[in-house]
């Protein structure tokens, strides 16, 4: 593995770093404004079409509120920032699993795993799981391509598209479910508010929104190549703090949002699906990162945060099947032991 980072992020813009920070800035804000936007239009959606909180959640939310981050990797690894771009992917995941303990602060009723119950996002956890561990194998395995192109990179999309397989026929025809308690929050369509807008417009909204953030995601990697050139931050650093969180800004205000209209499942779901599909900005970039396998661009730091990511993840999963009442449980503690320790150690190694 590399120790230091590559690509033009070593080299000074003629950006000022005032100007990036106010284009930073900016993108940040309109992102988590589509964020608040999106999160309405998703939730009527998630009724209108028959899929649940869930599947939609996991599947098409995760992957639009993923817009702006996929755009940021794609972006860096095609001007041979390799860490930036894995550091992004990777830190976006665990920033955005933490963000699943705030939204488990705000719902006090009751532990939000244990309300949002669902196989669905068990099943989603446990193949994000497998998916961060298809990269790691990578690293360590000998440097191959096809067509300039690693074998992981198609199989990670493999198993990705496996899995949102087996969430949608798991929703029709489930083989077992959650037990219900009086603090389990069902997931029953509103069909008063899922009519109040016509199914082309609404998807219309998703569309344009998706396509706001995505917009957003290329000025925040722009921007944040700046930043990390002209201040001699690393690439990891950068990635994993800044433009992971400023790119995840979507799944949190859409987390927040979906637990005060009471769609915990979406919330829930949104994140884990976010998750499984920011795994995919390692495919792309590997496709756009022309100077070798991506994988083997990684620093030592990049797979930790790999790592600490697969270990977030864990934790999560484990809380989905304990389902612990009350507060935010074990696994919130443990989530936010683990991020803020892989946070530290990046910006003291960084």
């Amino acid at each position: 593995m590399q120790q230091g980072y590559s690509g033009r992020a070593e080299g000074t813009h003629t950006i000022s770093t005032h100007i990036a920070i106010i284009v930073f800035l900016t993108a940040t804000f309109v992102v988590a404004l589509a964020g608040i936007r999106i999160i309405s239009t998703a939730d009527r959606l998630a009724d209108r079409t028959g899929l649940g909180e869930a599947v939609f959640g996991g599947v098409l939310l995760g992957a639009s509120t993923s817009l702006s981050g996929i755009v940021t990797s794609l972006t860096a690894a095609s001007q041979g920032m390799a860490s930036l771009a894995v550091s992004n992917a990777v830190g976006g995941i665990a920033a955005q699993t933490s963000f699943l303990v705030i939204a488990d602060m705000i719902y006090k009723r009751v532990n939000l795993e244990h309300a949002a119950a669902d196989a669905n996002n068990m099943l989603m956890a446990a193949m994000l799981v497998l998916l961060m561990s298809l990269p790691l194998a990578a690293n360590y395995a000998p440097e191959v391509a096809l067509f300039g192109i690693h074998p992981v990179s198609i199989l990670l999309f493999a198993v990705y598209f496996f899995g949102t397989r087996a969430a949608v026929q798991l929703r029709d025809r489930p083989m077992w479910r959650p037990r219900q308690t009086n603090e389990t929050r069902d997931d029953e369509p509103d069909e008063a508010e899922a009519q109040i807008h016509s199914l082309p417009v609404m998807i219309a909204i998703f569309v344009g929104l998706s396509l706001v953030l995505a917009a957003c995601g290329f000025a925040i990697a722009e921007s944040g190549a700046v930043i990390s050139a002209n201040l001699g931050i690393s690439q990891t650093v950068v990635g994993g703090l800044l433009t992971a969180v400023a790119t995840s800004l979507p799944e949190l205000v859409t987390t927040l949002a979906a637990v005060r209209r009471g769609a915990l499942q979406l919330a829930v779901g949104g994140i884990i699906g976010g998750n499984t599909f920011d795994v995919l900005f390692l495919s792309l970039s590997d496709i756009a990162y022309r100077e070798g396998s991506i994988y083997h661009a990684m620093t030592q730091a990049d797979a930790l945060m790999l790592i600490g990511a697969t270990v977030i993840t864990t934790i999560l999963l484990m809380g989905l099947i304990l389902r612990e009442r009350r507060g935010i449980g074990v696994e919130g503690l443990g989530i936010l032991a683990a991020y803020v320790g892989l946070m530290a150690i990046q910006v003291s190694t960084g």
